[in-house]
């Protein structure tokens, strides 16, 4: 848990590639950077914009998407623009651990415009690998662009230079969780638990796809540089923009983590039956749920999110029957053979790819959402047939959201009964399985692989008549 800061490759290697781009022109095999050349101006610019998307991410869930579609995101160049997500993002997964660093060597807070620049160059140089004299140069003309910031150019200068003359220290994985969910996760997982919880947020997950039925898994792999993970999910090592890739426009393949696919495997549709993604948007798990040749429902309360799940659909060239209404609300009196539930949660398990959440999750909101899940759970259940299944899953790592909805669930509804998981059959990590049969996933799991996003699933199935 302690050592320095260790770098995940790949955002290390991308973020290398990215500086690159950023930096500009090279003299003598090293740099150029100097207040009149336009590239390193740009240079200056990408920083600012990583500062607006990391507070944009700090002050809500959607900040840094929303933060990226506006000015003065949106006007860089496009390998800029790149560049300044990568930064944010490489702060967000080290935010804690950058700010013991920091803590370190401030005598006293300084104003928040200037922390960001600190955080911003940090997240450079102990993350992305950028070399420390081009961090802290852009970092001090950051701050002298700004007349609040401008009077604590010399801090930035100092403060940086020490940390790159001495190094950063001893750090701790679990700084970067806020401390209440460090607590919540303790006493769930245990003090081994939440120290692999804790070094998954220094991770940069790579692109998992989905393949529909007949592709060949080796090849795509060998396509996208990649591996085939148990289950049939191949994870690429290969980066950028996905739309480019071998066999996207062909709709060979969709991104789905690896764990998102585990709830469709567990549902285990047949062509002849009929099936109901309850909250589809946007679409990952229902392209699952079509592609076996089932007679496909998607329900969703948003037509915007289900906008994203039309297009999948058209590129893959599937077909399923979408609609846009609340499934509490939904009038329609079909029952299926199979339902799918994938509630919406605190979304806590996918803080690997959405860092934003950690900060964003408030206490309240576990039991808010609690509430809403145990609605829909009672609404799905009436949509399932005697003899059919249901299955119920959340990305979140909170029991109240996962374990305990089920026990009260079982204990509503004495005509479900647990259907034992396998994880091998389904892409699971073995160590998911829990006493009960339900799956637990945990980002720790499959460190070795790289990891997978955080789920609770778990199958249900309705007895007599």
């Amino acid at each position: 848990m302690s050592g320095g800061t260790p770098k995940g490759k790949n955002s290390a290697s991308r973020g290398r590639r990215l500086a690159e781009k950023a930096r500009g022109p090279r003299r003598e095999g090293r740099p150029v950077a100097t207040v009149d050349d336009p590239h390193a101006n740009i240079g200056v610019e990408a920083r600012l914009v990583a500062g607006i998307l990391l507070n944009a991410a700090l002050e809500k869930r959607t900040g840094l998407d929303e933060a990226l579609g506006q000015s003065p995101a949106r006007d860089l160049p496009p390998a800029d623009r790149a560049f300044a997500r990568a930064v944010a993002m490489a702060a967000l997964r080290r935010l804690g651990e950058i700010d013991q660093i920091l803590d370190r060597r401030l005598a006293k807070a300084p104003p928040p415009p200037v922390r960001t620049i600190l955080r911003i160059a940090l997240a450079q140089t102990l993350v992305l690998e950028t070399p420390a004299f081009a961090a802290v140069s852009t970092a001090v003309k950051l701050a002298e662009r700004d007349a609040k910031t401008r009077p604590y150019k010399n801090l930035v200068n100092a403060v940086l230079r020490g940390i790159g003359r001495e190094g950063p220290g001893k750090t701790s994985a679990e700084a970067n969780l806020p401390d209440w969910l460090a607590a919540r996760w303790k006493a769930t997982y245990g003090e081994e638990g939440l120290a692999g919880l804790a070094l998954a947020t220094r991770e940069e997950p790579a692109t998992d796809l989905s393949a529909r039925p007949g592709v060949d898994l080796a090849a795509l792999a060998e396509a996208v540089e990649g591996q085939v993970l148990p289950g049939g999910t191949v994870r690429a090592a290969r980066r950028g923009d996905v739309s480019t890739w071998p066999g996207f426009e062909a709709g060979d393949w969709w991104v789905q983590d690896a764990a998102a696919a585990i709830p469709a495997r567990l549902l285990d549709v047949s062509v002849d039956q009929t099936v109901l993604d309850m909250c589809a948007a946007p679409g990952g798990k229902t392209l699952q749920l079509a592609a076996t040749g089932a007679a496909t429902v998607a329900l969703d309360r948003s037509e915007a999110r289900l906008k994203r799940l039309r297009q999948n659909f058209q590129r893959m060239n599937l077909d399923a029957e979408i609609v846009a209404v609340p499934a509490e609300d939904w009038e329609d009196e079909r029952q299926f053979d199979a339902v799918l539930l994938d509630a919406p949660c605190t979304a806590t398990g996918t803080y690997r790819r959405n860092p934003e959440v950690l900060r964003a999750t408030r206490p309240a909101d576990v039991a808010k959402l609690a509430d809403v899940q145990h609605r829909l759970l009672d609404a799905a259940a009436e949509r399932v047939k005697p003899g059919g299944r249901l299955v119920y899953c959340v990305c979140s790592l909170e029991r109240e959201e996962g374990e305990t909805q089920v026990i009260a669930f079982l204990r509503r509804h004495k005509d479900f009964r647990t259907v034992t998981a396998v994880p091998a059959r389904v892409g699971a990590p073995d160590e998911a399985l829990t006493a009960e049969g339900w799956l637990r996933v945990l980002p720790s799991q499959w460190a070795d692989r790289g990891g997978v996003d955080g789920f609770f699933v778990a199958c249900l199935e309705r007895t007599g008549d």
